[in-house]
């Protein structure tokens, strides 16, 4: 099977759109294809990028290229006639290519990598914070969005005028764990906290009280009490009694008991299998994995402690969580490592994270801004009311006047976008979906929001970049190559089973051959092995399903000539059982004929068969395209190109 990416890049190499080679007057036309024109400019500087040896700039070789960039230029042509360049596959698949070409070309940073280091430059610091929250869903309504904000403003009013922000966290925070941590948040580093509350953050100083922030979920009010440099990660091992199942007392007294026991000399591996009451490491010594700081919310406790023991080895006093007691032991601590290191398993992680897709809004606010969006919001909310059970099945229609999809939706760069584009667009992108309808019809919107700002970036870019626009152009008519050579010729040719029968009949004397045999192949690393198997092959046993399984490739009964195969090769060739050992290999050649020299059956000439098969149906289509469409070739502006491509 052919590599469609390597054939699209291979294809796009041999058909670029040439830069201005005399930039004064436009350049003459060389050919064209009903009526589309191929330039001089643009043929000359294909015949220069493809063809780098100075023999090759002849007039035959010339006369040759040409007749292959018409043969090309023919094929987009029935291409783009069949609508290949409208369908939703090649849409999907030209898009993703042009999103990589134009990366080069966009003014902004690509954000996967800005977010990758920020995340990365922030693991270096840790920030301990206060937090009030009023919660706010994140698809409030308006007002009540407004009442929100008016309540978190008003309490920072208060802090201000001079209120105790941990007083007041306790008072009003409506995050849960207010009331016992007065809004202490403790150390935390990049993230372990929502996007929009990490950003402000790390971006007060300390003892700032933060203007109100907007998260997922509601208004926060920060206050920014210490920040350091990062301590990286611990891991430690640690020995549990689980409180609130029995006597507190007798628990407290056990865990000091064992205490006494690490410091007069008792192994800790041996102490964890005999007392810890955490089954996932009690018998291995209690060892957890490293972890950093706010990795363990639930228990600062256990944290502070780990982070506090200075050496390896070195053993914490007892102390209590939530969990119960614990002493805990330092293995070892691990610095925060290089960015290289680190760098894959931020970019998945931020992959996920909100702040990639809060990036992207913004991104494309500013697209929006920049190219004068405007839009008629009637006709925004005609398209939500008018979503139904329909479009989650996949099968909205448009229902509504004609004279309604002529209606702009919005303008963009100058340009009106009407509602029939919407729902041309809806058409071919709905599916299934278990959303509502109205929040199904707006998010296809979107997309389609995303779509128009991304072809209208474009646009800009191929003016602004011509090389940009010929990379587009390449891979457009190389996508588009591909597409219909498949179906006329790649996959046609193989699977028309009785025309290639028939060809082969016509052609047969082009597949000869010399001496061959025919013979079967097992193989394998084991020697030993292959003897057992060679004594039950010569006296005419079966070989089982068992013993197959053991050789690393068998091969069945087939012809082979010289040079098909190594190991045949090497053995003599006489009918029988034959041992050989190619490249550390060990194989068993069963010869069962001796073929003297012919015509090849179409089954060992399958693969040349096939190929000479595609090169004449690809022959006989290409003499019915030049009857389909007209082709026209200046032999002026041709002598111009041999006079300049070979310097005459």
């Amino acid at each position: 099977m052919r590599s469609r990416l390597f054939l699209i890049l291979m294809i796009a190499v041999g058909s670029a759109v040439g830069q201005s080679i005399k930039k004064n007057a436009p350049p003459p036309t060389l050919f064209s294809v009903q009526g589309i024109p191929v330039t001089t400019e643009e043929f000359v500087y294909l015949y220069r990028k493809n063809t780098v040896k100075p023999e090759d700039f002849t007039e035959q070789k010339i006369g040759h290229y040409l007749d292959l960039l018409i043969n090309f230029k023919l094929k987009v042509m029935e291409a783009r006639t069949r609508g290949l360049d409208t369908t939703s596959a090649f849409r999907k698949e030209f898009k993703s290519y042009r999103q990589e070409l134009r990366k080069p070309y966009l003014a902004q940073t690509d954000e996967l990598d800005r977010l990758t280091k920020e995340a990365y430059q922030r693991l270096g610091e840790e920030v301990r914070a206060s937090n009030i929250l009023i919660t706010v869903k994140a698809d409030a309504t308006p007002s009540d969005t407004a009442a929100g904000y008016a309540k978190i403003s008003a309490i920072r009013a208060r802090i201000l005028g001079g209120e105790d922000f941990q007083k007041i966290a306790r008072e009003v925070s409506e995050d849960p764990s207010a009331k016992s941590n007065a809004g202490d948040l403790g150390y935390f580093t990049a993230l372990q906290m929502v996007y929009p509350f990490e950003q402000a953050a790390y971006r007060m100083k300390v003892g700032e009280i933060s203007h109100p922030v907007r998260t997922r979920f509601g208004y926060h009010l920060i206050k920014v009490t210490d920040r350091k440099p990062a301590r990286g990660e611990v891991e430690v091992s640690h020995l549990l009694l689980r409180t609130g199942t029995g006597d507190e007392k007798k628990i407290k007294n056990k865990i000091f008991e064992i205490d006494e026991q690490l410091r007069g000399g008792r192994s800790w591996d041996e102490l964890c299998r005999e007392y810890s009451e955490d089954p996932a490491t009690k018998n291995s010594g209690g060892r957890l994995r490293p972890f950093g700081v706010g990795a363990l919310p639930g228990v600062p406790e256990f944290e502070a402690v780990a982070f506090s023991l200075k050496e390896p080895g070195e053993i914490s006093d007892p102390f209590m969580s939530a969990y119960g007691w614990h002493i805990v032991r330092l293995e070892k601590k691990l610095p925060v490592p290089p960015y290289a290191d680190l760098e894959s398993s931020l970019k998945r992680k931020i992959s996920r994270d909100e702040r990639l897709q809060l990036a992207d809004t913004r991104l494309r606010e500013d697209q929006k801004r920049r190219y004068g969006y405007s839009e008629d919001t009637s006709v925004k909310s005609w398209f939500l009311s008018s979503a139904d059970s329909a479009l989650q099945k996949g099968k909205w229609k448009y229902k509504g006047a004609t004279s309604f999809r002529s209606k702009s939706m919005f303008v963009l760069d100058g340009r009106k976008h009407p509602a029939e584009e919407f729902i041309a667009f809806i058409e071919r992108n709905q599916s299934l979906s278990a959303l509502a309808p109205t929040a199904y019809m707006a998010q296809l919107l979107e997309l389609f929001m995303d779509e128009c700002l991304d072809e209208a970036e474009d646009v800009h870019l191929q003016a602004e970049h011509p090389e940009y626009k010929n990379l587009i152009a390449e891979y457009e008519e190389g996508i588009l190559l591909f597409t219909i050579m498949e179906k006329e010729i790649w996959t046609k040719a193989p699977e028309d089973t009785v025309g290639l029968r028939k060809f082969y009949n016509e052609t047969k004397t082009r597949y000869t051959a010399g001496e061959r045999v025919r013979a079967r192949m097992f193989s394998t690393m084991d020697s030993k092995f292959l003897d057992a198997i060679e004594q039950k092959v010569a006296t005419g046993d079966s070989l089982t399903q068992e013993d197959l399984k053991k050789f690393k490739a068998v091969q069945a009964a087939r012809n082979y000539q010289r040079g098909d195969n190594k190991a045949i090769d090497k053995v003599s060739w006489s009918i029988g059982l034959h041992r050989v050992e190619v490249d550390q290999t060990h194989y068993l050649v069963e010869i069962e004929s001796l073929l003297p020299p012919g015509t090849k059956t179409l089954d060992e000439a399958r693969a040349q068969v096939v190929s000479d098969y595609q090169d004449s149906m690809e022959k006989k289509w290409l003499e019915q395209l030049r009857a389909k469409y007209t082709v026209k070739v200046n032999n002026k502006s041709k002598k111009l190109v041999i006079r300049e491509l070979t310097n005459k």
